[in-house]
């Protein structure tokens, strides 16, 4: 070859390579959120190398909740559950799956002394009952649901795999279903390609798998917004956090609330343990543990969990003292204090003062659906933004839908590093939310007293978009009830003393 045709050919070669990118095999955190799954609300995020992979790993868990839904679940009538407790006295082969669940149940029944019983249904009905009638129930009613709850309920095989079902008392699995649903949905989705980890919350009980740590905020049982301050946080990688607690559900009867929680062996309402957080290697465990030490109270509390040293915990009981195992200091993130500031110059926000955002997302019944994206802020009286609220999203490149936010807040939000933490609590029902401004603005200074807007903006992948806004002048507590739309189902605003 000439020289000259070898430097021409070598020249190209060189601003090919040049030009030539290798691809990243960096991985970033995908976020997806659902309403009514399992009842509750859902919250997934996949590390992945892309968008595509992620979402074949998303697919591939929510696919795994579905097939096991219509297996475990006590409300789908169709499901082999329910199928098989609508028979009695025979001996039906059953998919490995729930004689796993049925399996599980006895192992905890016996390891709870009878704390975590499949019947608890019994005496809740009672309770759910009196509350109806805002009567407590009677001894009489509540001996009768005892009496139900300590037959023996069914008989497994191990050689031949079969369950029978033996008596007519009401049978739910609540207590392992999302517990083993989420072992089996995460190791779906970890088969994946490309995925290194996964973060799964399913109403508050979250799963970490593979390579990531997550932080983990708890959330104070005496607190009911969102955005409330936790009682701890946490770091956990390659386990689950589970949290049970009566402040999320119950009944009140006669002004008293009482918990939905309920000891089968005594046929009363958990009240000493008000939250319970269970950090364990397996879903399961953590699950259960957190649930039974509702039940059991904190004395009996600390001797189940004696006899389960891989777990960590930590109870609050009624009066606000916390229990916790030895190892659970070592878990926990220094919490930095607070930036409280205010001006001289200007009257400034009553700190005794709050302001709740209540929000009810719409619902479409016997569906899981994406949660619409939802950003909620506060402009001041010249339409500045003062606060930044909330903002929930699956796929920052549609954040765009969000038309008001986007203008007003998407350049601090691409400056800044997204947190990922996630909350643990006790499950709540879909779509209900609490949010709470505290008068500060974004770096944490009282703002001045005069008029401000709410701003609350709705925007759903192929559905509609919907903004509400309403001005406020916080001289006075208040309350007022917003105009619901497409997307928000109810919504209203508190301005109270705290």
């Amino acid at each position: 070859m000439k020289p000259f045709l070898t430097f021409l050919v070598g020249c190209f070669l060189l601003l090919v390579c040049s030009n030539f990118k290798v691809p990243s095999n960096k991985t970033r955190m995908y976020v997806s959120d659902y309403e009514n799954v399992l009842g509750t609300s859902l919250e997934i995020k996949v590390s992945a190398v892309s968008q595509a992979q992620a979402t074949v790993a998303e697919d591939a868990a929510m696919a795994e909740i579905d097939r096991l839904n219509n297996i475990l679940s006590g409300y789908n009538s169709k499901s082999e559950f329910r199928q098989w407790i609508s028979g009695t006295n025979e001996a039906v082969k059953v998919s490995p799956e729930l004689f796993e669940v049925l399996n599980l149940f006895d192992k905890w029944h016996a390891q709870t002394n009878g704390a975590l019983d499949a019947s608890a249904e019994v005496v809740g009905k009672v309770w759910k009952a009196g509350a109806a009638r805002n009567q407590m129930p009677t001894q009489e009613e509540i001996n009768a649901a005892l009496t139900q709850v300590k037959q023996p309920h069914w008989q497994l095989d191990e050689t031949s795999k079969t369950a029978t079902h033996l008596d007519n008392a009401a049978l739910m699995l609540n207590t392992f279903t999302k517990s083993y649903v989420m072992n089996k949905a995460c190791e779906a989705a970890m088969a994946t390609s490309g995925v290194s980890a996964i973060v799964l919350n399913i109403g508050g009980d979250i799963m970490v798998l593979g390579e990531h740590t997550e932080q983990i905020n708890i959330a104070n049982p005496k607190a009911d917004a969102e955005n409330d301050a936790p009682v701890v946080m946490i770091n956990i990688s390659n386990k689950t956090v589970a949290t049970s607690g009566n402040y999320r559900r119950g009944e009140m009867i006669q002004g008293k609330w009482y918990s939905h929680i309920v000891d089968p062996r005594t046929g009363k309402p958990a009240g000493e343990v008000i939250s319970a957080t269970v950090v364990a290697p397996n879903a399961v465990d953590a699950g259960a543990l957190a649930t039974a030490l509702n039940v059991t109270g904190a004395v009996e509390g600390v001797k189940l969990m004696e006899r389960n040293p891989e777990a960590e915990y930590m109870m609050i009981i009624a009066n606000g003292k916390r229990i916790e195992s030895k190892g659970w200091k070592a878990m926990e993130i220094a919490a930095s204090a607070p930036v409280v500031k205010t001006s001289a110059k200007d009257k400034t926000w009553d700190p005794k003062y709050e302001l709740s955002i209540n929000i009810e997302l719409a619902q479409i019944e016997g569906m899981r659906v994406h949660r619409p994206y939802l950003a909620v802020w506060v402009v001041d009286a010249d339409k500045k933004p003062v606060r930044s609220i909330a903002l929930w999203y699956n796929k920052p490149r549609y954040l765009n839908d969000m038309r008001a936010w986007y203008s007003a807040y998407y350049d601090e939000f691409t400056s800044n590093s997204n947190n990922i933490s996630s909350t643990t609590s006790a499950t709540r029902g879909p779509g209900k939310y609490t949010l709470k401004w505290d008068g500060k603005n974004d770096k944490g200074e009282f703002v001045k007293q005069g008029k401000y807007t709410i701003y609350i903006e709705a925007a759903r992948e192929h559905g509609t978009y919907q903004l509400i806004t309403q001005d406020m002048d916080f001289k006075k507590p208040e309350q007022i009830t917003l105009t619901p739309n497409t997307e928000i189902a109810a919504a209203s605003l508190d301005y109270h003393k705290k």
